[in-house]
């Protein structure tokens, strides 16, 4: 039986690095593509139909908007991954990308182009498919900051 929980505190510490920096890969990544104007056009239905985000678009501008949200989740994605030597900055980063997290899964329903309302019940396009996902990043984000805040509190 201790083989069982030495195998199982094994699996769940390899879990947690993989959602981690799995996590602060796909922001950092994520928030360098909006520098590309191939980028700058995938995300203007989504900000463009978005109430919070239209009137930024109005602001700013497409190109500036898009910058300012990838800086956000670049800086998120590095507070993530700082966790050996910052946890409570960790856990900053990863409440931000719950935040982050949040307001994408709020597209699904500000979008129209998030659903194929054709074939009787509403289904997921594919803009729908790709904002979903979401929902798994958001776990990952709220249990990376619990554990951060965790390793805080053992410092």
């Amino acid at each position: 039986m201790r083989m069982y929980s030495t195998v199982g505190k094994g699996l769940q510490s390899t879990g947690f690095s993989t959602i981690r920096y799995g996590l602060a890969l796909n922001l950092l990544s994520i928030g360098r593509l909006k520098f590309e104007s191939y980028e700058v056009d995938n995300i203007r239905p989504l900000i463009a139909a978005s109430p919070v985000f239209s009137r930024l678009l109005t602001q700013l501008g497409e190109q500036k908007l898009a910058r300012v949200i990838g800086v956000t989740e670049m800086v998120a994605g590095s507070l993530i991954a700082a966790k050996p030597f910052a946890p409570k900055a960790s856990a900053l980063g990863s409440l931000g990308a719950a935040g982050i997290c949040a307001t994408t899964l709020s597209f699904l329903a500000t979008t129209p182009e998030a659903w194929q309302e054709r074939r009787g019940e509403p289904k997921l396009s594919l803009a729908g498919q790709f904002l979903v996902k979401d929902i798994v990043l958001l776990g990952a984000s709220l249990l990376t900051a619990a554990e951060s805040l965790q390793a805080e509190q053992h410092t």
